[in-house]
């Protein structure tokens, strides 16, 4: 089968609305997570979210994004999106060719509108906001198809937090057997009345900065943002740069909890296992791991015993969370993209926060910057309902 390659990518989060200005961002040691300021909760004063300080109409006005019913969900969407196609060099007539297919990932989709959500769904007489048609997580990529006239396979897939984690491995399956020759693939979610009160239910978001795998952490903060990568076959790129290979992915299901992993990590360890195994590479050859990592009990411990389980001796790794917070839906093609970044310019970016190993494990994530070769960077993705997804990528 054909070896894929990753030819764009385009990326905005609370870090910086670039690839470049995201990694600035973590080799600065930045932390993109502060009080909300951009809507009404009562909880913007109490918990802090690494929030897009633009607001949506700006955002839309840079786009010139003014749809009838486009959301800031598919706003993030279009810039991320715009960016990857246009570093990838494609045409519009090779964006919108049968031959090229769009996989977005989303859980919130247009439910980043909750108040205009809740007022539709309550309504009485009347026909109803401009957003009736907004709501489902697949408005973001029919958005995109009727900006783009768009003509290819079109999917959108919502497995939680795993989403465009999945979207990037359906892709790269999608050209490796054929069915496509283009692929531009990723996710989007903004931030949500919706979420922030969900998340904040189940008692897992964090009053203070979250602190990925350290003994005293006290949960996640959730993120809002929007990544896209443009994947290619090695026999179509004429040439053109490329950042990375994608090399293998994994994805399998804990099977456990509607919102915990395993105490033995099953899902997280057969994942990276699978991964491995579509690379056709040991546990020793990954040379560091962006870890899922989200900060709270359940999840940090997991992971760490099933890293341990399957590397025995950890690789380097560290959860970028902490820098962006919790992005949902995007972590998986957000962290693909600063794995890509570490082995575009192989560098390794230190975590913050950290201050004490869990005692059941004692790992300790990467403490500094540095630069350092690098020949394959793994990235985990873990979802709600035990959806666990691995894909490693590999030097170009």
């Amino acid at each position: 089968m054909s070896r894929i390659f990753i030819t764009g990518i385009g990326i905005i989060t609370a870090l910086g609305d670039s690839a470049e200005k995201n990694r600035q961002a973590l080799i600065n040691e930045v932390c993109g997570v502060s009080p909300l300021t951009n809507f009404d909760t009562k909880y913007a004063g109490s918990r802090p979210c690494g929030e897009i300080k633009k607001p949506t109409a700006e955002l839309q006005e840079g786009l010139n994004a003014h749809e009838h019913g486009v959301t800031r969900t598919s706003v993030l969407a279009l810039h991320a999106f715009n960016q990857s196609v246009n570093d990838a060099g494609l045409s519009i007539a090779e964006i919108s060719s049968p031959h090229t297919a769009v996989i977005g990932a989303s859980t919130v989709g247009g439910m980043c509108l909750t108040d205009e959500l809740y007022n539709d769904a309550n309504m009485t007489t009347g026909s109803g906001s401009e957003y009736l048609a907004s709501y489902d997580a697949a408005s973001v990529v029919l958005y995109l198809q009727s900006r783009y006239q768009l003509n290819g396979l079109l999917n959108t897939i919502n497995t939680a937090c795993s989403s465009s984690a999945n979207a990037i491995m359906y892709g790269a399956r999608l050209l490796k057997n054929g069915l496509v020759k283009k692929v531009i693939a990723g996710g989007t979610d903004s931030l949500a009345k919706y979420t922030i009160n969900g998340f904040n239910a189940l008692h897992i978001l964090s009053p203070d900065l979250c602190t990925p795998f350290d003994r005293d952490r006290k949960g996640l903060n959730l993120g809002e943002a929007a990544a896209f990568v443009v994947l290619e076959k090695e026999e179509n790129l004429d040439g053109k740069k490329v950042y990375a290979e994608i090399a293998g992915f994994g994805n399998s299901n804990d099977a456990f909890h509607p919102s915990s992993l395993s105490n033995e990590g099953n899902g997280p360890y057969l994942c990276m296992q699978k991964a491995l195994e579509e690379a056709k590479l040991n546990p020793g050859d990954i040379d560091f791991i962006n870890a899922h990592g989200t900060g709270t009990e359940n999840n940090d411990l997991v992971e760490s015993k099933a890293m341990l389980r399957i590397f025995k001796t950890s690789p380097p790794f560290i959860s970028t969370k902490a820098n962006t917070g919790h992005t949902l839906g995007a972590a998986g093609a957000v962290e693909a993209i600063y794995s890509i970044l570490n082995l575009y310019h192989q560098e390794i970016y230190p975590a913050i926060h950290f201050q004490q190993s869990i005692e059941e494990t004692g790992l300790s994530p990467q403490p500094d910057y540095r630069k350092t070769s690098l020949k394959h960077v793994m990235s985990n993705s873990f979802g709600f309902g035990g959806n666990c997804t691995s894909l490693i990528f590999s030097k170009a």
